[in-house]
């Protein structure tokens, strides 16, 4: 009998421990509701000059965050390319310098009140040995490890951890270990931060429905929103390469009026994934019944949720249509409880376009978003 008690008091206990873990994510997570990606600083760097004291302190200033957070944005996902920083058999040993220009990064965005996360955002490259090399992921888990501990002492309200953006894992079976080693290293290195996960694939809405939630009850699971992938990215030339054709696409769609845009399209078969985007007619309708597969998950095991990309190209998707997209995905997200980033503040994608190396916001993008136009400035 008193076996049996002594059982069910640590029961008892083990399910308060993670009802009160549940809550405290649940009341981080509030801080994650509507926020931006700050890529091109840290990570997607690939000019000549690359990773430069010069470039850390000129792509994005103070004068930036404060711009951000007078939109109205609560949060930023600083994309971190752990490359420039990663020693080889020696992955806990951090450059000194690196890591003084990456606090310097996240002071500044606290001190705005904007919350962070830290994407850890390498190249193809790096995620390849990931996905192949069993010593590789050691190394890396030694690195998060090392990169844990030195935020560990950072307010764990307000910066968050990300393991990987948009692991490329055929093998889910696998990522679902790897990710599983590097969230334990992290959490050894952090006892109290949040971590964010996501599936395997470049971290898909469908990957993310693969997954079992992970023993530690102190993360908030992730997806990435980029459907229909022919419309968000029309026009650019890293993605499949027959949308570079592609321009002025319409969002919502229908079989009649894509037939334009699918023109452009040379060949038959690529034509028809153009032609197939107008039949399935996509629409706010068609998005939220996507996303509330994903809504579904979540609270079937539990657990809070965040979409930390989504967007539309900017170079040749039709503004009011990119607009549309826009304020249908976030909006739906927001009617689940799912919190979101916007991809991305300034790149291909942005709600500010820089001119002349100062950020412009673009009202229909930030009016799609929910967020605030800031006051005219007065002309000097």
């Amino acid at each position: 009998v008193v076996l049996v008690l002594a059982l069910s008091g640590a029961a008892v206990a083990a399910f308060a421990q993670t009802s009160q873990e549940s809550r405290l994510v649940q009341r981080r997570a509030a801080h994650l509701r509507h926020g931006i990606n700050l890529s091109e600083w840290f990570a997607q760097v690939y000019d000549q000059k690359g990773y430069t004291k010069e470039h850390f302190e000129t792509w994005t200033t103070a004068q930036d965050i404060a711009l951000i957070k007078t939109m109205a944005f609560d949060h930023v996902r600083l994309s971190v390319n752990p490359q420039p920083m990663f020693r080889r058999k020696q992955a806990d040993s951090i450059p000194e310098d690196y890591l003084g220009y990456l606090d310097a990064a996240v002071k500044m965005i606290l001190d705005q009140g904007l919350a962070v996360i830290i994407d850890i955002h390498p190249d193809s490259d790096f995620k390849e040995k990931l996905a192949n090399d069993n010593e590789f992921v050691e190394q890396f888990a030694d690195f998060w490890r090392a990169l844990a501990r030195h935020y560990s002492s950072w307010n764990a309200d307000l910066v968050f951890f990300e393991v990987l953006n948009e692991p490329e894992f055929g093998d889910r079976y696998r990522w679902e270990g790897v990710q599983s080693k590097l969230a334990v290293a992290i959490r050894e290195g952090a006892p109290a931060q949040t971590i964010i996960i996501a599936g395997a694939n470049w971290s898909g809405d469908s990957e993310l429905l693969f997954i079992e939630p992970l023993r530690d009850p102190n993360i908030i699971y992730n997806f990435h929103f980029y459907e229909p992938h022919v419309f968000t990215h029309q026009g650019a030339n890293w993605s499949t390469n027959f949308v570079h054709y592609l321009k002025d696409l319409p969002y919502p769609s229908s079989p009649e009026n894509v037939q334009q845009a699918a023109a452009l399209v040379p060949d038959a078969v690529n034509r028809l994934q153009v032609i197939r985007y107008g039949m399935d007619r996509w629409s706010m309708t068609r998005i939220d019944d996507e996303i509330s597969q994903i809504a579904a998950w979540g609270k079937r095991w539990n657990v809070s949720l965040t979409c930390n990309e989504f967007g539309v190209y900017r170079k040749a998707a039709l503004p009011k249509d990119r607009a549309a997209w826009i304020s249908d995905v976030r909006t739906t997200l927001e009617k689940n409880g799912i919190g979101w980033t916007m991809w991305d503040y300034s790149g291909g994608f942005a709600v500010a376009v820089k001119q002349a190396g100062r950020a412009v916001p673009d009202e229909l993008t930030v009016r799609a978003l929910g967020r605030t136009m800031p006051a005219p400035q007065p002309q000097k």
